[in-house]
Protein backbone atom coordinates (compact mmCIF):
# COMPACT_ATOMS: atom_id res chain seq x y z
CA UNK A 1 0.00 0.00 0.00
CA UNK A 2 1.31 3.66 -1.02
CA UNK A 3 2.30 5.61 1.86
CA UNK A 4 0.18 8.21 2.83
CA UNK A 5 1.37 11.78 2.26
CA UNK A 6 1.29 14.82 4.76
CA UNK A 7 0.18 18.65 4.30
CA UNK A 8 2.64 20.86 4.22
CA UNK A 9 3.92 22.04 7.45
CA UNK A 10 5.51 25.39 7.38
CA UNK A 11 6.78 24.91 10.45
CA UNK A 12 9.19 21.95 9.82
CA UNK A 13 12.53 23.36 8.38
CA UNK A 14 12.82 19.93 6.76
CA UNK A 15 10.23 20.10 4.53
CA UNK A 16 10.99 21.39 0.59
CA UNK A 17 7.91 23.18 0.64
CA UNK A 18 8.22 25.05 3.88
CA UNK A 19 10.43 28.01 2.74
CA UNK A 20 11.77 29.59 -0.40
CA UNK A 21 11.10 27.87 -4.09
CA UNK A 22 9.36 24.91 -2.34
CA UNK A 23 6.15 27.23 -1.14
CA UNK A 24 6.52 29.15 -4.58
CA UNK A 25 5.67 26.00 -6.17
CA UNK A 26 2.37 25.61 -3.96
CA UNK A 27 -1.10 26.16 -5.63
CA UNK A 28 -3.19 28.73 -4.00
CA UNK A 29 -5.34 26.78 -1.90
CA UNK A 30 -2.54 25.33 -0.25
CA UNK A 31 -0.74 28.25 0.10
CA UNK A 32 -4.06 29.56 1.56
CA UNK A 33 -4.61 26.58 4.56
CA UNK A 34 -1.27 27.09 5.30
CA UNK A 35 -1.90 30.93 6.30
CA UNK A 36 -5.15 30.20 7.95
CA UNK A 37 -3.45 27.10 9.99
CA UNK A 38 -1.00 29.77 11.01
CA UNK A 39 -3.61 31.93 11.94
CA UNK A 40 -5.34 29.62 14.26
CA UNK A 41 -1.83 29.07 15.85
CA UNK A 42 -0.83 33.07 16.24
CA UNK A 43 -4.61 35.14 15.52
CA UNK A 44 -2.24 37.84 12.96
CA UNK A 45 0.19 38.04 10.27
CA UNK A 46 1.83 40.20 8.48
CA UNK A 47 2.10 40.84 4.58
CA UNK A 48 6.01 40.86 4.79
CA UNK A 49 5.89 37.72 6.66
CA UNK A 50 4.18 35.86 4.75
CA UNK A 51 5.42 36.92 1.67
CA UNK A 52 9.07 35.90 2.52
CA UNK A 53 8.07 32.77 3.82
CA UNK A 54 5.99 31.36 0.75
CA UNK A 55 8.47 33.02 -1.54
CA UNK A 56 5.92 34.78 -3.69
CA UNK A 57 4.80 38.10 -4.75
CA UNK A 58 3.16 40.74 -2.46
CA UNK A 59 0.31 40.77 -4.56
CA UNK A 60 -0.05 37.13 -4.62
CA UNK A 61 -0.42 37.60 -1.23
CA UNK A 62 -3.04 40.22 -1.20
CA UNK A 63 -4.83 37.84 -3.31
CA UNK A 64 -4.68 34.66 -1.43
CA UNK A 65 -6.15 36.99 1.78
CA UNK A 66 -8.71 38.35 -0.59
CA UNK A 67 -10.19 35.02 -1.28
CA UNK A 68 -10.02 33.63 2.39
CA UNK A 69 -11.65 37.38 3.29
CA UNK A 70 -14.13 36.94 0.57
CA UNK A 71 -15.61 33.19 1.87
CA UNK A 72 -15.81 34.78 5.61
CA UNK A 73 -12.44 33.41 7.30
CA UNK A 74 -9.93 36.29 7.67
CA UNK A 75 -10.15 40.01 7.80
CA UNK A 76 -7.48 42.05 6.51
CA UNK A 77 -5.81 44.57 8.81
CA UNK A 78 -3.04 47.15 7.79
CA UNK A 79 -0.15 45.76 6.89
CA UNK A 80 -1.12 42.14 7.39
CA UNK A 81 -4.44 39.81 8.24
CA UNK A 82 -6.35 38.21 10.81
CA UNK A 83 -8.69 35.41 11.56
CA UNK A 84 -12.33 36.68 11.32
CA UNK A 85 -12.89 35.26 14.89
CA UNK A 86 -10.85 38.13 16.49
CA UNK A 87 -11.54 41.55 17.24
CA UNK A 88 -10.33 43.93 14.52
CA UNK A 89 -7.73 46.67 15.54
CA UNK A 90 -8.28 49.76 13.05
CA UNK A 91 -6.57 52.35 13.00
CA UNK A 92 -6.61 55.09 15.09
CA UNK A 93 -8.78 57.77 14.44
CA UNK A 94 -7.33 60.89 16.37
CA UNK A 95 -4.52 62.60 14.94
CA UNK A 96 -2.43 62.48 17.85
CA UNK A 97 -2.57 58.56 17.70
CA UNK A 98 -1.93 58.70 14.07
CA UNK A 99 0.85 60.92 14.12
CA UNK A 100 2.51 58.42 16.55
CA UNK A 101 2.49 55.24 13.80
CA UNK A 102 5.31 54.34 11.79
CA UNK A 103 6.96 57.92 13.26
CA UNK A 104 10.71 56.35 12.41
CA UNK A 105 9.33 55.96 8.58
CA UNK A 106 7.65 59.03 8.76
CA UNK A 107 10.74 60.67 9.98
CA UNK A 108 12.97 58.89 7.62
CA UNK A 109 11.06 60.01 4.67
CA UNK A 110 11.20 63.89 5.29
CA UNK A 111 14.74 63.84 6.03
CA UNK A 112 15.68 62.44 2.58
CA UNK A 113 12.62 64.72 1.09
CA UNK A 114 14.35 67.80 2.75
CA UNK A 115 17.05 67.16 -0.03
CA UNK A 116 13.96 68.70 -2.66
CA UNK A 117 13.92 71.74 -0.71
CA UNK A 118 15.87 74.98 -1.16
CA UNK A 119 16.12 78.24 -0.13
CA UNK A 120 13.58 80.88 -1.71
CA UNK A 121 11.33 78.24 -2.92
CA UNK A 122 7.28 78.02 -2.80
CA UNK A 123 5.81 74.97 -1.47
CA UNK A 124 2.39 73.43 -0.75
CA UNK A 125 2.26 71.00 1.95
CA UNK A 126 -0.17 68.10 1.60
CA UNK A 127 -2.79 67.61 5.20
CA UNK A 128 -1.31 64.38 7.14
CA UNK A 129 1.36 63.13 9.78
CA UNK A 130 4.13 62.67 7.10
CA UNK A 131 3.92 66.02 5.44
CA UNK A 132 4.05 67.51 8.98
CA UNK A 133 7.78 65.46 10.15
CA UNK A 134 8.91 68.00 6.68
CA UNK A 135 8.23 70.90 9.15
CA UNK A 136 11.61 71.12 10.90
CA UNK A 137 13.40 70.98 7.97
CA UNK A 138 11.48 73.78 5.84
CA UNK A 139 11.96 75.79 9.06
CA UNK A 140 15.80 75.58 8.21
CA UNK A 141 15.68 77.08 4.91
CA UNK A 142 15.38 80.65 4.12
CA UNK A 143 12.39 83.02 2.32
CA UNK A 144 10.42 79.75 1.83
CA UNK A 145 6.69 80.03 1.34
CA UNK A 146 4.56 76.87 2.80
CA UNK A 147 1.22 76.53 1.27
CA UNK A 148 -0.84 74.39 3.60
CA UNK A 149 -4.36 72.76 4.35
CA UNK A 150 -3.06 70.64 7.53
CA UNK A 151 -3.23 73.19 11.03
CA UNK A 152 -0.57 70.80 12.57
CA UNK A 153 1.67 71.44 9.51
CA UNK A 154 0.75 75.46 10.05
CA UNK A 155 1.26 75.46 13.70
CA UNK A 156 4.79 73.36 13.68
CA UNK A 157 6.41 76.15 11.36
CA UNK A 158 5.29 79.28 13.71
CA UNK A 159 8.84 78.72 15.43
CA UNK A 160 10.74 79.51 12.15
CA UNK A 161 10.73 82.88 11.51
CA UNK A 162 12.27 82.79 7.72
CA UNK A 163 8.91 80.47 6.42
CA UNK A 164 6.11 82.72 5.27
CA UNK A 165 3.15 80.50 6.24
CA UNK A 166 -0.52 80.25 4.01
CA UNK A 167 -3.05 78.18 5.49
CA UNK A 168 -5.86 77.77 2.52
CA UNK A 169 -8.63 77.90 4.65
CA UNK A 170 -11.96 75.88 3.81
CA UNK A 171 -14.58 73.36 5.14
CA UNK A 172 -12.82 71.97 8.33
CA UNK A 173 -12.07 68.09 8.86
CA UNK A 174 -12.25 68.02 12.96
CA UNK A 175 -10.84 64.93 12.31
CA UNK A 176 -7.29 65.19 10.05
CA UNK A 177 -7.28 68.66 11.45
CA UNK A 178 -7.06 70.19 7.67
CA UNK A 179 -9.50 71.99 5.19
CA UNK A 180 -10.95 70.61 2.18
CA UNK A 181 -13.35 72.11 -0.44
CA UNK A 182 -13.95 74.65 -2.91
CA UNK A 183 -12.81 77.28 -0.76
CA UNK A 184 -9.12 75.24 0.05
CA UNK A 185 -9.02 74.80 -3.69
CA UNK A 186 -9.66 77.93 -5.27
CA UNK A 187 -7.18 79.34 -3.39
CA UNK A 188 -4.44 76.55 -4.79
CA UNK A 189 -5.73 78.33 -8.25
CA UNK A 190 -4.19 81.49 -7.56
CA UNK A 191 -0.90 80.05 -6.59
CA UNK A 192 2.78 79.23 -8.30
CA UNK A 193 4.54 76.71 -6.27
CA UNK A 194 7.87 75.04 -7.27
CA UNK A 195 7.06 71.71 -5.58
CA UNK A 196 4.24 70.00 -4.35
CA UNK A 197 4.38 67.11 -1.46
CA UNK A 198 1.24 64.87 -1.81
CA UNK A 199 0.60 62.44 1.03
CA UNK A 200 -1.90 59.98 1.08
CA UNK A 201 -3.19 56.30 3.18
CA UNK A 202 -2.93 54.40 0.20
CA UNK A 203 -0.74 53.96 -3.15
CA UNK A 204 -0.02 51.25 -5.21
CA UNK A 205 1.34 50.29 -9.00
CA UNK A 206 -2.05 49.48 -10.40
CA UNK A 207 -4.28 51.80 -8.82
CA UNK A 208 -2.31 55.00 -8.14
CA UNK A 209 -3.13 57.33 -5.25
CA UNK A 210 -6.38 56.76 -4.40
CA UNK A 211 -8.30 58.68 -1.24
CA UNK A 212 -11.05 58.41 1.12
CA UNK A 213 -13.34 61.71 -0.57
CA UNK A 214 -13.77 63.49 -3.82
CA UNK A 215 -12.90 66.69 -2.12
CA UNK A 216 -9.48 64.88 -1.32
CA UNK A 217 -8.99 64.54 -4.76
CA UNK A 218 -10.20 68.32 -6.01
CA UNK A 219 -7.73 69.34 -3.43
CA UNK A 220 -5.15 67.23 -4.61
CA UNK A 221 -5.24 67.95 -8.50
CA UNK A 222 -6.02 71.36 -7.89
CA UNK A 223 -2.40 70.75 -6.06
CA UNK A 224 -0.82 69.31 -8.98
CA UNK A 225 -2.09 71.90 -11.71
CA UNK A 226 -0.14 74.84 -9.82
CA UNK A 227 3.04 73.06 -8.70
CA UNK A 228 5.95 72.97 -11.19
CA UNK A 229 6.55 69.05 -9.73
CA UNK A 230 4.70 66.52 -7.64
CA UNK A 231 6.53 64.20 -5.31
CA UNK A 232 4.31 61.64 -3.20
CA UNK A 233 5.13 61.29 0.52
CA UNK A 234 4.17 57.94 1.37
CA UNK A 235 5.43 54.92 3.33
CA UNK A 236 5.44 51.37 2.80
CA UNK A 237 3.22 50.12 5.08
CA UNK A 238 0.18 52.05 3.00
CA UNK A 239 1.48 50.65 -0.78
CA UNK A 240 -1.14 47.72 -1.93
CA UNK A 241 -3.99 49.56 0.11
CA UNK A 242 -6.78 50.99 -2.57
CA UNK A 243 -10.04 53.82 -1.32
CA UNK A 244 -12.69 54.27 -3.39
CA UNK A 245 -11.56 57.38 -4.76
CA UNK A 246 -8.45 58.00 -7.52
CA UNK A 247 -6.22 60.96 -7.28
CA UNK A 248 -3.57 60.20 -9.94
CA UNK A 249 -1.54 57.32 -11.87
CA UNK A 250 1.75 56.81 -9.80
CA UNK A 251 3.33 57.46 -13.63
CA UNK A 252 1.73 60.99 -13.36
CA UNK A 253 3.67 61.79 -10.58
CA UNK A 254 7.87 63.87 -10.68
CA UNK A 255 9.23 61.60 -7.71
CA UNK A 256 7.74 59.03 -4.97
CA UNK A 257 9.72 59.20 -1.81
CA UNK A 258 9.17 56.40 0.69
CA UNK A 259 11.52 53.68 3.32
CA UNK A 260 13.37 50.52 2.21
CA UNK A 261 10.92 48.63 3.03
CA UNK A 262 8.93 48.80 0.12
CA UNK A 263 8.72 45.61 -1.86
CA UNK A 264 11.69 44.68 -4.68
CA UNK A 265 8.28 43.69 -7.37
CA UNK A 266 7.05 46.96 -6.51
CA UNK A 267 10.35 48.86 -6.69
CA UNK A 268 10.80 47.21 -10.28
CA UNK A 269 7.33 47.85 -11.46
CA UNK A 270 7.59 52.08 -10.67
CA UNK A 271 11.49 51.90 -11.66
CA UNK A 272 10.75 49.96 -14.99
CA UNK A 273 7.45 51.37 -15.98
CA UNK A 274 6.35 54.11 -14.54
CA UNK A 275 9.49 56.40 -15.35
CA UNK A 276 9.27 58.18 -11.74
CA UNK A 277 12.36 59.21 -9.62
CA UNK A 278 11.84 56.49 -6.67
CA UNK A 279 13.93 57.68 -3.61
CA UNK A 280 14.39 55.21 -0.26
CA UNK A 281 14.91 56.43 2.58
CA UNK A 282 16.80 54.06 5.09
CA UNK A 283 15.83 52.86 8.11
CA UNK A 284 17.62 53.42 11.23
Amino acid sequence: MAAETSPANPSNPGNPSSTGNGTAQLIPAQRQQIILEQLRASGVATIKTLVAQFGVSHMTIRRDIAALEQAGQVISVPGGVQLASLPVKTPPRQREERAKLEMPRKQSIARLADGLIHDNMTIIADAGTTCQALAPYLGQRRNVTVITNDFYTAEGLFAYPGVHIIHTGGEVDPESYSTMGLLATTILNTINADVYFMSTGAWSVDCGVTTTSVDKVEFKKAAMRCADATFLLADSTKYGVRETYRVVGLDELDGIVTDEELTREARQRIEENMGVDLRLAPLD
